[in-house]
């Protein structure tokens, strides 16, 4: 594997590979009164940001950073690019500075891939458009592994409801392509305005749709409410958001429809109170927002650690 780009590029070995040495690197950094390593001592990362971020980018960058890699940080914002620079001049100068890998995140769909074209280190989606978020995935499996699985194995027999905003998240359809590479089962939950057309069939093998989410939660093991991207539409897509928050929000009432061991996540960054009620989100034993952020800095050590020369 020389990119990451999508999650659909795993297989279950590449999937486990990731997630398996996630473990062995935070075991390794846990253990340390600096957390750092000197994997990748010498090595030189690029964050090249188009959208902004904060989770993403900041988590990216504290994972190069304790692998004792260089870290370049690059904001299309107080740039060249505001300037008129393109994506590909952009590229070829980071190529010209020797970048070993490019962490990229763009509004555009596919803008990663075309990056690949233009340089020679290893390209890492960190987000493009409404296409996908590779690394997401793979922290929230990581995630749900840890909480339902002993952080072993695959997520064979588990049942992962994903709610909220389908249209236009990346996170779905990269979540939908892993979990259902490891073995789990996934249901969308949305208003048919917000699920792609044809999403039955979109992933290959056709996946659970439900318009209803209280009839879903009492067989989920993991429930995940996706943020509603309002910035995105450019028309209504339901009623109000009050409208919205009562038929596909996830409040205590509806929290306690799920079995007593099911977890709730969210990518965010969150709309509290319209998707997820702040209850719900603070909730000690159900919530693992936070531990999303904490995980992600580890599967992205993992992802860089293999695309760099950790593999070999």
């Amino acid at each position: 594997m020389r990119h990451l780009l999508s999650a659909g590029d795993l297989d279950l070995t590449e999937a486990l590979l990731v997630l398996d040495t996630a473990e062995q690197l935070d075991r390794a950094i846990a253990g340390r009164d600096v957390k750092k390593l000197p994997t990748l001592r010498g090595r030189t990362v690029v964050n090249l940001f188009y959208e902004d971020s904060t989770r993403t980018r900041t988590s990216f960058e504290l994972a190069a950073k304790r692998l004792s890699a260089d870290v370049i940080n690059f904001s299309a914002k107080g740039s060249s690019v505001a300037k008129g620079e393109s994506l590909k001049d952009t590229a070829l100068s980071l190529e010209a500075m020797g970048a070993d890998a490019v962490v990229a995140r763009h509004w555009a769909s596919g803008a990663p891939e075309r990056l690949t074209s233009w340089v020679r280190g290893s390209v890492i989606n960190a987000g493009d458009g409404t296409h996908e978020h590779p690394t997401q995935a793979l922290l929230d499996a990581f995630t749900m592994r840890r909480r339902l699985r002993g952080g072993e194995g695959d997520l064979e027999g588990l049942h992962v409801a994903i709610v909220g905003d389908v249209l236009h998240s990346r996170v779905a359809r990269s979540n939908t392509l892993l979990l259902r590479t490891l073995g789990a089962r996934v249901t969308l939950v949305a208003p048919p305005t917000l699920l792609p057309l044809g999403v039955e069939r979109m992933f290959g093998d056709p996946v659970d749709v439900s318009y209803d989410l209280d009839s879903v939660l009492p067989t989920a093991d993991v429930v995940m409410m996706l943020r509603v991207q309002s910035e995105r539409m450019a028309e209504s897509f339901f009623p109000s958001a009050r409208e919205y928050s009562r038929r596909y929000g996830l409040d205590v009432r509806r929290m306690g429809l799920l079995p007593d061991h099911a977890i709730v996540m969210h990518p965010g960054p969150m709309n509290r109170g319209m998707e997820i009620a702040a209850d719900v989100a603070d909730h000690p034993k159900r919530s693992t927002i936070v531990e999303q952020v904490t995980n992600g800095v580890s599967v992205r050590m993992a992802v860089l650690y293999l695309l760099l020369g950790g593999a070999e």
